[in-house]
């Protein structure tokens, strides 16, 4: 068994690679430096966690859910230090302002599924999305009513994390296998998804875009979403780069 599952595990990484895709975007003429005294808007994360059923079905899990929307706090607040401008908490919300934080969250995530679809996948790019460079044109737009989300007037963008991972179920896997080894039918096991955004508060303008359905790190382990989050905020506007810790050298 262990020998099938290495077997196919090989046969996916070439199927995937002959995907290849871009992953981040940032609109033309948008640039922000460290210390430029812009605010930056933190909306909570919304984050998703559960099993891939044999049929394809995502069903949730609260534990893993919990779990996770914690570690990823968490990592967000480490962090957040190393983001380049000051960052804020978007205030709590309630009645109505909850019911509008959570449509421009369900609202960023299904713009980000659009991204990659149209504009990450070069041979599916809209046409009105083409231009001669390889960029393309990065104008997509959440609209003008994000300025009356909670804590917009006192900021300049938001940021908006959506995660969702599904987690392979034993079926699942070895339907994918069964697939990889016959005629033609692909089959995907597990769904790891992260897309975050940094948004105009004015304009409602995606600024910068890192999309991606297929990320690393398993969000249940405090290490995993501290990868994620990293993955995530990969090359944000005006951050610093990442220290990197040195392994300890073993005394003589």
């Amino acid at each position: 068994m262990r020998v099938i599952l290495v077997a196919a595990a090989a046969l996916l990484a070439c199927a995937t690679s002959a995907g290849a895709q871009e992953k981040r975007a940032v609109r033309q003429g948008f640039e922000l430096a460290a210390g430029s005294g812009k605010t930056i808007l933190l909306f909570r994360p919304t984050v998703s966690v559960g099993a891939q059923s044999t049929g394809g079905m995502f069903e949730p899990n609260a534990d893993w859910t919990d779990k996770a929307r914690a570690n990823i706090d968490a990592a967000l607040v480490e962090r957040q230090a190393l983001l380049g401008n000051k960052v804020i908490a978007a205030p709590e919300s309630f009645g109505e302002d909850a019911q509008r934080v959570e449509e421009y969250s369900r609202l960023f995530a299904a713009v980000s599924q659009a991204v990659i679809e149209y504009q990450f996948f070069l041979g599916n790019r809209l046409p009105t999305k083409k231009r001669d460079n390889k960029a393309g044109v990065f104008d997509w737009s959440l609209g003008e009513g994000v300025r009356d989300l909670p804590g917009a007037k006192d900021a300049d963008y938001a940021l908006f994390l959506y995660n969702k991972d599904a987690y392979g179920s034993t079926g699942r896997k070895l339907l994918q296998i069964a697939a990889l080894l016959g005629p033609g039918i692909a089959v995907k096991s597990g769904e790891h998804a992260g897309y975050a955004g940094l948004v105009d508060l004015r304009t409602g303008d995606v600024l910068w875009l890192n999309a991606d359905g297929a990320m690393g790190g398993d969000v249940r382990d405090p290490d995993g979403a501290k990868k994620r989050v990293g993955q995530l905020l990969e090359e944000f506007p005006g951050s610093a780069p990442v220290p990197v810790v040195a392994a300890p050298v073993p005394a003589k």
